[in-house]
């Protein structure tokens, strides 16, 4: 009841209102999915299972908030940006985190059977949420730079650590300590040499990330005499540059699912949208 004696309580909820006018980045991470991936036996170094698991919740992520214009995802992490204008939940964090963790972990659980038919879940995961916001075009770009050059390093050092250990025959003391101090000119060597694997040869997948981009498509078609029509009928202005603006339509997006260098300009300059309001 609003007006009760006990409605004083509220007073002590603090406003966490984030600043506007900045890039919001949404990043969620695995919690303990160490032992999540070995107690369900997510196969080493990468599961295609696991990392299409995470691409769908993604993806449910962005198809229900479409101020959601880029994600990147990399084992059990992803990161969403949300345009400098949204609006979302008024911009308030807890609000935003919470919300947008729960979906993705909600969505993680029920499409499980989807991914691991036959591996039941012997107890629920968990993800935890942030959010980052950032000023300008730059530090968007290096953000996700970073994360996929974070992929790179940790990829190509668990695909030769597994190696070591699958087709080599080490413990995973030994294969730690063939791996300590080795540059990733090194591991490819390791790779190559002792196992015949190319690495820049495997699944752009794994060695890239998932990136879900909302890309443009051609606008939406306009009927031009039906726009001329319904002006007349309501007597309205059909001036030339009224019957531009009405015949613009919209321009519609779709997700497109990428494994593709996101660091150089070439993807940026295809997708510069994404940054534009």
């Amino acid at each position: 009841m609003a007006g009760s004696k006990f409605a004083y309580v509220r007073k002590f909820e603090l406003p966490d209102v984030l600043l506007p006018s900045t890039f919001m980045v949404f990043r969620l991470d695995g919690h303990s999915f160490h032992r999540f991936s070995d107690e369900h036996g997510f196969v080493k170094p990468n599961d295609l299972r696991a990392l299409q698991l995470m691409d769908h919740a993604a993806k449910s992520l962005m198809e229900e908030y479409k101020d959601i214009g880029l994600a990147f995802g990399e084992s059990d992490e992803y990161s969403f940006l949300l345009r400098k204008s949204t609006a979302l939940y008024n911009r308030r964090q807890a609000k935003i985190v919470s919300t947008l963790t729960s979906l993705f972990t909600s969505c993680y659980v029920f499409h499980w059977p989807r991914y691991f038919p036959d591996v039941p879940l012997r107890y629920p995961p968990s993800f935890d949420g942030r959010i980052v916001l950032y000023p300008s075009e730059q530090e968007v770009r290096d953000y996700f730079a970073w994360r996929q050059a974070d992929t790179h390093i940790n990829n190509l050092y668990n695909t030769a650590f597994w190696a070591l250990i699958q087709q080599g025959g080490l413990t995973t003391t030994d294969a730690h300590a063939v791996l300590r101090g080795t540059v990733s000119k090194d591991k490819h060597e390791i790779l190559f040499s002792r196992f015949g694997v190319n690495y820049d040869k495997l699944d752009p997948r794994y060695r890239k990330g998932s990136v879900f981009v909302r890309a443009e498509t051609a606008e939406e078609p306009v009927d031009e005499l039906s726009i001329k029509t319904d002006a007349a009928s309501t007597q309205a202005d059909v001036s030339g540059e009224a019957l531009k603006k009405k015949k613009k339509g919209k321009v519609a997006t779709q997700l497109e699912l990428l494994h593709c260098d996101i660091i150089r300009d070439d993807f940026w300059e295809k997708y510069g949208h994404i940054l534009r309001e």
